[in-house]
């Protein structure tokens, strides 16, 4: 079977779709995001699956990081937020200043917050199902 990558026109988040600060960070993005620019893939369905696998990213049960695919690259740990909220816009994109900081110091405060996320935020037993007025948003299979 050929497979044909992902359009990237629309950024594309990857999450962990048990996690329920991961949800709760797709629902907030939903809501400030009126032009549906995002795409939302859990990290667990076929569509992540077979996207990342063809750019060489095993990804780890649990997941460690949200990744986030735009314009056919990959960014990831806090590079994927600070990207994610650069391109919501606004106000958000003063995130963008983080990016002062170094990815060496950046990226061990976004581990130990993904580390604990399950015990501080709890899990849920499936992925969340978005309503059907949001199901194009988001590519599962």
């Amino acid at each position: 079977m050929e497979h044909t990558s992902h359009d990237t026109a629309h950024p594309v988040v990857f999450f962990d779709g048990v996690c329920n600060l991961c949800n709760s960070t797709v629902q907030y993005v939903i809501e400030r995001d009126p032009d549906a620019l995002f795409r939302f893939s859990s990290l667990q369905s076929p569509f992540a699956q077979r996207e990342l696998g063809a750019r060489g990213i095993v990804i780890s049960d649990p997941p460690e990081s949200v990744l986030l695919l735009h314009h056919n690259h990959i960014y990831s740990e806090s590079a994927a937020i600070i990207t994610l909220l650069r391109l919501l816009g606004g106000w958000y994109r003063i995130a963008t200043l983080l990016l002062i900081v170094p990815a060496f110091i950046r990226n061990p405060v976004y581990r130990w917050v993904a580390r604990s996320r399950y015990r501080w935020f709890g899990v849920q037993e499936s992925c969340m199902m978005p309503s059907p007025n949001l199901r194009h948003r988001f590519l599962e299979e």
